[in-house]
């Protein structure tokens, strides 16, 4: 009976010692969310890097002003350590604005278009040549160089609005971006037109960068708006309007790479120094408008996240860091030298999270290569800590590409900040992508529920 007893009184200390860690992880939350929605400054960070610098573009005189001011920011906030991390970035310049045409026999219509990151130029007096319409890379392989060598490709594909997680959908349809180009100059194209990767109707074309592999040969490649896309399409549908030809004129070059840096801030850890937990997005920007939302607000979400831990007194038991990464937009190479780095240094990662999706409105976190038992467990533990904040989405998927090179690290937990996809690929890429377009109560949400899961997993670990 004794042994009962005392079993039963075992039994209610371990219940409520853990119901007493579960307030005390609500209340910190809560001290979290309460910093950053009424002491935040995430917001005027971002209305400075957008209004006092603007586009970022690598290899640009912008993208350096934006290095220098985030090595400030961070000084400013008195982080245990602020540095730079030298890397070579493509430095890729449009020139001036484009032009497009579609000319039906002698009438000509000007229709949006822009050039794609690490395009070639046009020649001098611009391009001009029948143009043939395709949906998918499948599709123009199945015409060959017969039916393509000489004209312009037209990639057609639309987003599938099928998609709620409107990412998706732009992982369907980007192979026409990113590959597109180069393989149709494998069938004799002359040059190529991608409709805009993005959900909406509009005479904004979305820029974006495409690939030519190595030792492959490179022609003119541009996005035209998906409003001119689908006029385009029509009019090649009538087959009784003389054959459609397609005119384009763009000035972009390739220059030599060009030095530039990840901004790295730290907060050392009191117990593991050398385990880390990194938070950020990439500081690089196309050069139509602001980079407000891709990927400004990931930026300054990750440098909030450190001043909120600063702001309420917390010593981490690991070392936490902010990175701003370069090159994310057309090359990828400051989360390569981030890795890079981290392995010469001999330092071991536990947890990386990348904002760059947007400052929408939070909904949750995607954990890449956790397993379905994992998944359980972490919604059992913290599900219950980020329903009252609406933003308690935690599910198996991606991280982000400039966190992705830590992979090599095999018990690292690569994790993507998931925010309200519905409006980002309407602004994504486009002159639209400017500091009016972000609300700063979802901006600063994020950073909250940012912060929030660096402290659980500081505080708890975190499991495949």
């Amino acid at each position: 009976m004794i042994k009962i007893f005392k079993k039963a009184l075992f039994t209610i200390a371990v219940i409520l010692i853990f119901n007493t860690v579960k307030a005390q992880d609500s209340l910190m939350l809560r001290n979290i969310y309460d910093n950053a929605l009424v002491r935040g400054e995430a917001y005027e960070n971002l209305r400075h890097l957008c209004k006092n610098i603007g586009p970022r573009l690598s290899g640009s005189a912008n993208a350096q002003k934006a290095v220098d001011w985030g090595k400030k920011l961070m000084e400013s906030y008195g982080f245990d350590k602020v540095y730079l991390q030298e890397c070579m970035v493509p430095h890729w310049v449009r020139g001036e604005k484009e032009v497009g045409k579609i000319i039906n026999g002698k009438t000509e219509i000007n229709v949006p278009i822009c050039a794609l990151g690490m395009s070639p130029a046009t020649p001098k007096n611009g391009l001009k040549a029948k143009i043939i319409e395709v949906k998918s890379l499948e599709e123009l392989a199945s015409l060959g160089e017969s039916l393509v060598k000489g004209k312009i490709v037209f990639f057609n594909r639309p987003f599938d609005q099928r998609f709620i997680e409107t990412g998706r959908a732009y992982g369907a349809a980007g192979d026409q971006r990113f590959k597109g180009p180069a393989e149709a100059a494998k069938y004799g194209a002359v040059g190529v037109i991608v409709r805009s990767l993005s959900s909406t109707l509009d005479d904004y074309p979305h820029t974006g960068t495409t690939i030519f592999p190595e030792g492959s040969k490179k022609i003119p490649a541009a996005a035209i708006s998906t409003k001119a896309a689908n006029q385009l399409s029509n009019l090649l549908r009538l087959k009784k309007l003389p054959e459609i030809q397609f005119y384009f004129k763009q000035n972009c070059q390739l220059l030599p790479d060009v030095k530039s840096y990840n901004v790295v801030g730290e907060i050392t850890g009191t117990e593991k120094p050398n385990e880390f937990i990194t938070v950020g997005g990439h500081l690089d920007s196309w050069d139509l408008a602001e980079g407000a939302h891709d990927d400004g607000t990931g930026v300054v979400q990750g440098v909030e996240v450190l001043r909120i831990y600063k702001s309420l007194g917390l010593k981490p038991k690991h070392a936490i860091r902010a990175v701003m990464f370069m090159n994310e937009e057309n090359g990828g190479r400051g989360g390569e030298k981030y890795t890079e780095l981290a392995q010469k240094n001999k330092e071991i990662h536990i947890a990386a999270i990348e904002s760059d999706g947007g400052g929408f409105t939070p909904r949750g976190f995607s954990f890449q290569d956790v397993t379905q038992k994992g998944i359980i467990k972490i919604n059992e533990d913290w599900k219950h800590l980020f329903t009252p904040y609406l933003g308690d989405l935690l599910t198996i998927g991606g991280s982000g590409s400039d966190i992705e090179p830590l992979s090599v690290y095999k018990d690292a937990v690569l994790i993507g900040f998931r925010a309200d996809s519905q409006r980002y690929f309407d602004i994504h890429h486009t002159p639209n992508d400017v500091f009016e377009n972000v609300n700063k109560r979802e901006l600063e949400l994020g950073a909250a529920s940012m912060a929030s899961l660096v402290y659980l997993i500081d505080n708890y670990g975190i499991t495949h």
